[in-house]
């Protein structure tokens, strides 16, 4: 396929994230034709619960769980930034593929991830057959203040031992001029909306969005979220079908648990 007959040729697109989440998407936008800019809008910030995550992060380096899980690639971070590590006999359950790929890369083995395309937390559930036995496991969950806690509750239900962090807060990060110029301008024709916090930012940080372009919100969460914080957008993109190329392309890479911090 051609570079001018790929579904994303000739547009620029704002990618709101960086770290893995923002290498894994744009690389996939750009193998569709896209050029991209990577431009964070949000980042992870110290979670309220301080006192609690350092305790349980003090609990997994003295093996005290059998399971760790995630569902965001910015549990590493946290991880790295309390200089803390996961023994070896701790096995990592995770959701997401920029999840997994952040694990693997700082030399976690991933012992549990969904399968067969249901990239899901739900997905996680069903193929992790250590938590249907009689065995109480004690696992411990870290996930955002945003994100919902489908897997702890899993885990709870089925009986078992669960210490459930919120490892970190999403904070709002300034675009730099530079960006701000580019995107009223029109020379970014394309921002990617991926998670309700993106959406506040974009609202907050880009109030006059220029009608050609594209503003692409993965999720019916994030569509709400950003027509609630005002975010402008053209109606007649509503059918565009760039637009959805756009959409089902973040969706193939990343999954909705990867949007929510």
């Amino acid at each position: 396929m051609s570079a001018e007959s790929k579904p994303l040729s000739g547009l620029r697109v704002l990618v709101p994230r960086g770290g893995t989440w923002g290498e894994l998407v744009s690389k996939a936008l750009r193998e569709q034709g896209a050029s991209t800019v990577i431009a964070p809008l949000v980042d992870f910030g110290h979670t309220s619960e301080e006192d609690k995550l350092v305790d349980a992060l003090h609990r997994l380096e003295a093996g005290d769980f059998q399971w760790m899980t995630a569902t965001s690639a910015t549990v590493v971070d946290v991880l790295a930034h309390h200089q803390a590590v996961i023994p070896k006999h701790t096995e990592v359950a995770v959701v997401g593929e920029a999840t997994l790929q952040a694990f693997e890369a700082a030399g976690y083995e991933v012992a549990r991830t969904p399968q067969d395309g249901d990239n899901t937390t739900e997905g996680l559930l069903k193929v992790w057959p250590e938590i249907e036995t009689d065995e109480v496991l004690k696992v411990l969950t870290l996930r955002s203040d945003v994100a919902k806690p489908v897997l702890t509750e899993g885990l709870i239900s089925r009986g078992h031992d669960v210490t459930q962090v919120v490892a970190f807060r999403t904070v709002g990060v300034p675009a730099s001029v530079h960006i701000r110029e580019d995107v009223q301008s029109g020379r970014i024709n394309a921002l990617l909306i991926a998670s309700p916090a993106i959406a506040r930012e974009v609202a907050k940080q880009f109030p006059d969005i220029p009608e050609n372009t594209i503003v692409a919100c993965v999720g019916p969460h994030t569509h709400e979220a950003a027509i609630d914080s005002g975010v402008k957008h053209t109606a007649e993109h509503v059918e565009s079908d760039m637009k959805h190329a756009l959409i089902e392309t973040v969706e193939s890479v990343i999954d909705q648990s990867d949007m929510l911090d």
